[in-house]
């Protein structure tokens, strides 16, 4: 392992602190979740607060381009927004895909998310489990195919490497935005952990609060870049998610409320 990857690894603790409550990054779920069962059962609390909103590019943006998806057979997607933000500019600007269009989603929710916009046929839609990466067979199967790639104004540079390590070309068409959520009733609130989703929400936070210290707080985190993220910050990962052991934040955090909050 290089010095910059074992720095940028989640720091192992041999006895947590007992946890009381949780700050989330993302916006309070409408149904129902994993999110309410770590309530009950670890006796903590967790507040949703977004730290970013997602914004969609005008069709005039999104002209400047001069990249079209029906020029493309295969349709990447990663997110649901990605999802929203395709058939909504495809619709501003009268774009009519193929039925021969191939769909190769990240994960199922997004596969089923999409019924919500195509005739959904099984030999045309492709999904992961758990992550893009779970589609490698699916596109080496089709690497003779156009590939598109909606995603929002930082791209998304796991994609590409991923896409570049097996030699298929794949377009990104930057469609929407992430813009800065106002934190400022946060301020002197203090939690046990916070959970961040993304690198931007750790950016947007220290435009906010520049002086923000870690001190006894656990960061979470989901993917590399966020790792990356906070560890360039100078502060430490204790919980990370978006690996096999975790594949979701509330995953990660069950996990970590086993042993911190144990009876």
């Amino acid at each position: 392992m290089s010095a910059t990857a074992a720095s940028a690894a989640p720091v192992q603790e041999s006895t947590p602190n007992k946890v009381q409550n949780i700050l989330v990054s993302q916006g309070q779920p409408a149904v129902r979740t994993a999110y309410d069962e770590i309530e009950k059962r670890f006796g903590v609390h967790i507040d949703f607060v977004p730290f970013v909103a997602v914004e969609g590019l005008t069709e005039k943006e999104y002209r400047k381009n001069r990249v079209y998806p029906n020029d493309y057979t295969a349709i990447l997607f990663t997110s649901k927004n990605a999802v929203d933000h395709f058939f909504r500019l495809c619709a501003e600007m009268r774009i009519k895909m193929s039925d021969e269009t191939k769909y190769f989603c990240a994960t199922e929710a997004i596969a089923n998310y999409l019924q919500k916009f195509i005739n959904f046929r099984k030999r045309k839609v492709f999904n992961g489990t758990k992550s893009v990466l779970d589609l490698k067979s699916y596109i080496l199967r089709n690497k003779e195919e156009k590939f598109y790639l909606p995603c929002g104004d930082q791209g998304n540079p796991d994609v590409t490497r991923f896409f570049k390590d097996m030699k298929v070309p794949l377009q990104e068409a930057v469609m929407y935005r992430t813009v800065n959520n106002d934190l400022t009733s946060l301020k002197d609130i203090k939690y046990d952990i916070i959970a961040f989703f993304s690198a931007n929400e750790i950016k947007f936070m220290f435009e906010q609060f520049p002086d923000f210290k870690q001190e006894d707080r656990r960061i979470c985190v989901f993917g590399t870049a966020a790792l990356k993220a906070v560890t360039d910050r100078g502060m430490k990962v204790n919980i990370q998610a978006g690996t096999p052991e975790a594949p979701s934040i509330a995953v990660a955090l069950e996990n970590y409320l086993k042993v911190a909050n144990k009876n």
